[in-house]
Formats: C-alpha cells, sequence, structure tokens
C-alpha cells in the first residue's frame, strides 16, 4: 500500500503531513502527485471529500520549496471560486508549509486592498485568489504574473462556466504558457467543460478516480415529494416539511446544512428556524465577509449547528463532520446536487442528504437523478399526502387578504324594488317590439339604469335650437342617467346648464358663421 513518503515528496512537507495525522493518500492523490512533481499539466476528476486540495497543494509546496519570489512577481497561482473555498486553501498550505520558508498572500473580496498591497509588495510565493480581485490588483498595476510557475484552478467546472470563461481566459493571457504548469482539480467535469481545459492544459495527465459526477455511496438519500395546500400557503408547508425531517431525525443530526437556491430563500428559512428555536444562521455572497467567516468558523467549531447556505458553501468546503445535508430547493444544475450532499459523508464517514422536491423542480430532480444514474428514494410527506395548512410562521402570511375591488358600474339610485334588470321585468318581446332606430338608440339610456316607465313615444326637439341645446345638454353632463325626470324620460324638455347657459352654445351652426 502506497504511502506519503513513496511519492519523493520534500522531507519538510512529508513532516508536516506526518504531524497532522495523515500516513496514506486517497486514490486521488496518489495519481496526482506524481504527475505534478514532474511537471506535467494534471486533469483531475474525484468525488467531493476525497482530498483533493492536497493533491495540488503538496506538489507545489515540494517544487517551491527551492527558489525566492520576487516583489509583486508571485511563483505560483491557486484560483478558487468563493471566498470561502480560497480561505480554506490558504489554511492548507499555512498547514503543510510550517516547516518551508514560504510565504503566500489571499486576494479576495471584503478585504481592504491595502493589506493585501503590502503581502504583494514584499512578495509572495504563493498566491490564491478570486478572479474578481485578483484582476483588481493586476489592473491597478499590483501584481505581474509572468513570473507564475504552477497554475491551479479548484473546482474547474464552476470556474469554467458560462460567467467565469472570460476571466479565467484573461487571467491565462496575464501568465506565460510556456515557462506555466497547470493542474485543474473538480469533482464534475462535463464533455464540453473538458473541451473547454484542452485549451489551458497542454498533454495533461488525467486521474479520474472515480466516475464523473457520483456521490459517494457512505451517503444515504431521499427525497420528499411535496405540494403545498394553497399557492399562496407553499413556502410557508415547506418550512414546516423542513422542521419536521430535522426533528424526525432526532439526535442523530448532530448538525446540518441547509442548501437554497436563491439568497432570498436562505435568509428566510434562516429566520424561519430561528424563530422556532432551532440554532441557526445563514450565509450566502451578500453577507459581508467578517460575518460568513464567522458564521463558518462558528459552525466547523460546534457553536452553530444548522448552516443555512446557497451555493456559496456547496464547493469544496471542508467539514469533516456534517451529519446531514438538507436541499430546501432542488438545485437548478444536477451537478451542483453532488456537490452539495458532498458536504456530508467526508473521508469515509456516514452521512445523510434529504430534499424536498415541489411539483415545478420535477424536471430537474429528473435530471438529477439521470446524471447520477440511479433513482433517489422517495421519502414520506411529514405532512400527509395532502398538506394540511400548518402555522404560519410569517406575519405577512398570517394577516387577513384584501378584498377585491369591484368592476361594476355604480348602481342606479333609486328604489331598491325597481333597482333589478329589465330582463325580469320586461317580457322580451315588449323589448324587441320598442327597439329604436340606431339614431335615437345612441341618446337612449342603459336598459339597466332605467328606473322610469318605458314610452312607446320618443319626444324630439321640434326645432334646430332645441336640438342643439339637447346635444349639449347631453355631452356637458351625464344626462341624468339612471335619474327619474332625467333624459328623454316623463316627456320633461330636456336640461343641459339650465339658465346659467351661454347664449352662443345655443345658436345653430349657420349664425355663429354668421356672427
Amino acid at each position: 500500500m502506497t504511502k506519503f513518503s513513496d511519492l519523493n515528496l520534500n522531507p519538510k512537507v512529508l513532516k508536516a503531513i506526518e504531524e497532522a495525522g495523515y500516513t496514506q493518500p486517497t486514490p486521488i492523490q496518489e495519481g496526482a502527485i506524481p504527475p505534478a512533481l514532474e511537471g506535467r499539466d494534471v486533469l483531475g476528476i474525484a468525488q467531493t471529500g476525497t482530498g483533493k486540495t492536497a493533491s495540488f497543494t503538496l506538489p507545489m509546496l515540494s517544487l517551491l520549496a527551492r527558489g525566492r519570489a520576487r516583489a509583486r512577481m508571485p511563483r505560483s497561482l491557486v484560483l478558487c471560486p468563493t471566498r470561502e473555498l480560497a480561505a480554506q486553501v490558504a489554511e492548507n498550505f499555512d498547514t503543510y508549509s510550517k516547516h518551508l520558508k514560504l510565504t503566500k498572500a489571499l486576494l479576495i473580496g471584503g478585504v481592504s486592498f491595502k493589506e493585501q498591497d503590502k503581502l504583494i509588495d514584499k512578495g509572495v510565493d504563493v498566491l490564491i485568489a478570486t478572479p474578481g480581485r485578483l484582476i483588481d490588483h493586476f489592473e491597478r498595476g499590483k501584481l505581474i504574473l509572468s513570473d507564475v510557475k504552477v497554475m491551479v484552478v479548484d473546482e474547474a467546472d464552476r470556474m469554467l462556466d458560462m460567467g467565469f470563461i472570460p476571466d479565467i481566459e484573461r487571467i491565462f493571457g496575464f501568465t506565460n504558457p510556456l515557462t506555466r504548469q497547470t493542474l485543474f482539480f473538480s469533482a464534475t467535469m462535463a464533455p464540453e467543460i473538458e473541451r473547454i481545459t484542452n485549451t489551458f492544459l497542454s498533454n495533461p495527465a488525467k486521474v479520474e478516480v472515480a466516475r464523473q459526477a457520483t456521490a459517494s455511496e457512505t451517503i444515504e438519500q431521499g427525497v420528499v415529494m411535496f405540494k403545498g395546500s394553497r399557492r399562496d400557503r407553499e413556502a410557508s408547508e415547506k418550512r414546516q416539511v423542513l422542521r419536521m425531517m430535522i426533528d424526525a431525525e432526532g439526535d442523530k443530526c448532530s448538525n446540518a446544512i441547509v442548501f437554497c437556491n436563491r439568497k432570498i430563500d436562505v435568509d428566510a428559512v434562516a429566520k424561519s428556524l430561528k424563530k422556532h428555536g432551532y440554532d441557526a444562521a445563514p450565509i450566502h455572497g451578500d453577507l459581508d465577509q467578517s460575518q460568513r467567516t464567522r458564521t463558518l468558523d462558528g459552525f466547523r467549531a460546534g457553536d452553530l449547528r444548522i448552516l443555512v447556505a446557497s451555493d456559496v458553501a456547496a464547493r469544496g468546503l471542508d467539514v469533516p463532520a456534517v451529519s446531514h445535508v438538507f436541499n430546501f430547493d432542488v438545485p437548478s444544475h444536477p451537478e451542483d446536487y453532488v456537490h452539495r450532499i458532498g458536504r456530508t459523508g467526508r473521508a469515509g464517514r456516514d452521512g445523510k442528504a434529504m430534499m424536498i422536491c415541489v411539483p415545478k423542480d420535477e424536471k430537474n430532480m429528473a435530471a438529477i437523478e439521470a446524471l447520477i444514474q440511479k433513482d433517489i428514494p422517495r421519502l414520506p410527506n411529514p405532512l400527509g399526502e395532502s398538506a394540511e395548512p400548518g402555522p404560519e410562521d410569517e406575519a405577512a402570511e398570517a394577516a387577513p387578504p384584501k378584498p377585491r375591488r369591484s368592476r361594476s358600474r355604480r348602481k342606479p339610485i333609486g328604489d331598491k324594488a325597481e333597482a333589478g334588470t329589465v330582463d325580469a321585468a320586461v317580457p322580451e318581446t315588449a323589448l324587441a317590439e320598442e327597439q329604436p332606430a340606431q339614431e335615437e338608440r345612441k341618446a337612449e339610456p342603459r336598459r339597466d339604469q332605467q328606473n322610469a316607465p318605458r314610452q312607446d313615444q320618443r319626444r324630439e326637439p321640434e326645432t334646430a335650437d332645441q336640438q342643439q341645446e339637447g346635444k349639449s345638454s347631453r355631452s356637458c353632463s351625464r344626462g341624468g342617467r339612471g335619474r327619474s325626470g332625467g333624459g328623454n324620460g316623463g316627456g320633461e324638455k330636456v336640461v343641459g346648464m339650465g339658465d346659467h347657459m351661454p347664449s352662443f352654445i345655443a345658436l345653430s351652426f349657420e349664425d355663429r358663421r354668421a356672427g
């Protein structure tokens, strides 16, 4: 059986490994370290939690043990997708380089540029960074990357995802391809992503110790198929299902990570759990870096039981003893499912991963099962087949719904007994007989607004002046619609502006032109 001492590592690195309590390399370490020490490019694919970080950390330290960095010119570069993963890689370097006189700098967002500039100006052997902050320093003229001897892309599938490809290509352009050794490591590597890596790797040694996108056999998986009783209650009932799933695990759930797809849901679930007495805290990209660090440190130390997270915590974070992972949402990308549940069952330990799937997420769940090539066992719904309305855990959900505004027209004013529909009081034959001519019907009040009895004869203005007056009264007012005595009902004279009507309005068109 292979030991670390058989891998030709630097003796001081071997001493640090022994002090850390490791004696035998994992399969990915055994396969990746020898070609990396030879200076070859490496493409490493392995399940999450199998020690990929040490697969590039150990050979890098051995290669950098000889030589010295110059100001603003780091000798090696490690790119990570998230701040938390970058900080974790930095911790690994501290562990394994304790007997070497090597310097490092961590370039991540949320930290002052000034402190980072001081480290770069002194010269660093190892530069660990997220792409955005690295480009910021380069554009400010604080970095020269042409002297990078070893370049590592950790979690390569995420780094080469749609949003990161331009940044990665740009960063590779800062380095010298003739003197650069490139190492790619990831848990998943889709064929289209692998084609992109061929642009950056030259005749790589491909080390694949497990089928792509597989989950550890030590992780027990399950999914609850859930449908809310009502659309406006689904979110509240889904949070209730999560709480019941946590309670059902009892003492076996010593700590857990709850994953949500959206940052707003991370905050909502964490708030709901805390309101119901659970020890929970959120972590996502919109939080301040110091808060994210405190939350993660508290979870690692066992001071925090439940970590509610976005995918910022799904990639590469090593918390050895996570007993459970709950997917509150089905991940949109099936590869993310493998990374999420990989937070439990690490280093040969047993773990349990459970998921809640609502009808709209069934397509994404089918993609996950196709990727891992197995069916996820269905778990019983804690709320039963038809979810009963659970206790509302948000004040907004407990508020009564607002009354809907009616769009019906104003009811006519008059006796309530006469306010019914005309069709019920007047036979259809009578209505047909009284149908007016087209030009007369324009001035006719609506049938459902008539209160006075119909007349067989309608009074028409007899003179041009009276006709003009009648038109003016109908255009300048509502014509008394729905009022007794208004319009042309009752044979009364149509009243427009009354005695106050200006005399010129009553003039005919010919009289106004003559005037």
